[in-house]
This record gives C-alpha cells, structure tokens and sequence, in this order.
C-alpha cells in the first residue's frame, strides 16, 4: 500500500490521512502505546490501522484493507476492533472515520455507572453537547469480542461516541479530522466529569441542553 507523492494528491489520500491522525492521537495523549485504532471509509472499503500497531508510527504496511462488513482484502492483520469499526460504518452512512481511544479519563469514566442511560458522561460544558453529545456506556465485552459491534448497532440512540464499558471510547465523524476532534472533546469531557465527582457541581440545564443540540445537529435523548 503506497502513499502518493503528490501534495495536492494527499489532501485526500486516506492511507497519508490515517498516519496523520495516528500521530495526532498519540500527540495529545490520547493513544498510549500500541493502544487504539482509527479508521477511514473510501467508498466500499474501510482502511484500518492493523493490528498491534503504534499509531504514532503508523506506515502505509501497517494499514489493513477491509470490506463494510470486515472481511479482509488485504494489507496488515486488521485491528481485533475492526467489528466496532464497521458497526459505526453499517449505522450511519455518513461517518466516513471512525477513532477508538483507551484515553485514561474516558476508561476512567467508564469504570463508573453512567450519567444516564443515554449517556455516561454527565452535560457540564456546551461543547461536550455542542461537538460530541450524547455517549451511551455500551456493555463491557473483552478486547476483540465482535459483539462490541452488535452493541453499537443496537443502541436504541442516536449517537456519535460511545464510552465501552472499564475500556475505552469510540467515536465517528464524517472525516478524520471530525473524529479526532470529538475523541479529544470527548476526552476533556470526561475529565472534567472526574475532577468534579463528589463535589456540588451545576450540570447543565435541559432546556439550555436542548438549544445547543438543536443548534448544533447534536444528538441528544431527553430525560423521561
């Protein structure tokens, strides 16, 4: 798998653009050693980071080429976590990346009971509602276990980031550059859940979180 030398060329070249976000995750924290995995969508195939691989040092070698539903046509050894990959990919058609992230506050956090049902991160900031919203805790499963994907399918929100139960987070974007974003956000989001735990904190207010969601496209289930 080659990378183009072209610069104009690599503006959309996905294989350059997986590096670059691999990087970029690893830059801010948010992929301890070979932890993690990202993925992009061109058209009916999804490119993955391959298994065991640092995303720092990611390589044009260490990116798997997989079919929508996981199959392998070629590249690397596909992340064990390809099927969480391929769940976000098969429940909305219009995420094109998705990042999965073992940042220490979003495992953190989800070793805690959730929030809500809907979302196990509780709504302290608008740009947690604003670039992320919602984040539902999905069941815990061993690293690899393919039912993380049925999880995600299943999930009865909607939603663009999961936190996966005493593991990780996940999160999807209509490019990698959005993706990113919301993990990093997603990341502040639940430290900030943390650093407030136990105190008298001021969450926001359904009718403010309503506005922002509504404003900003964001999904978010009122309370019953």
């Amino acid at each position: 798998m080659s990378v183009s030398t072209d610069p104009a060329a690599q503006v959309t070249d996905p294989v350059a653009a997986l590096i670059a976000a691999g990087r970029e995750l690893v830059e801010a924290g948010l992929s301890p050693g070979s932890s993690g995995n990202v993925s992009v969508r061109d058209g009916d195939r999804v490119l993955i980071s391959g298994t065991g691989t640092s995303l720092g040092r990611l390589t044009p070698d260490g990116i798997a080429e997989v079919s929508l539903d996981g199959t392998h046509l070629g590249g690397a050894r596909s992340s064990k976590e390809t099927p969480l990959h391929t769940a976000f990919y098969q429940r909305e058609d219009g995420y094109r990346a998705v990042v999965h992230v073992h940042s220490p506050h979003a495992v953190a956090l989800a070793c805690l009971a959730p929030w809500a049902a809907h979302n196990a991160v509780p709504p302290l900031t608008p740009y947690f509602v604003m670039r992320v919203g919602q984040a539902p805790l999905l069941p815990y499963r061993h690293p690899g276990d393919p039912a993380l994907g049925d999880d995600l399918l299943a999930a009865p929100w909607p939603l663009r980031a999961a936190l996966l139960a005493n593991h990780g987070a996940v999160v999807a974007g209509a490019s990698l550059d959005e993706a990113v974003d919301r993990a990093t956000e997603l990341e502040e989001a639940c430290r900030i859940a943390l650093l407030t735990a136990g105190s008298e904190r001021h969450e926001l207010a359904p009718g403010n979180i309503r506005e922002l969601a509504d404003r900003w496209g964001s999904p978010w289930t009122p309370e019953p």
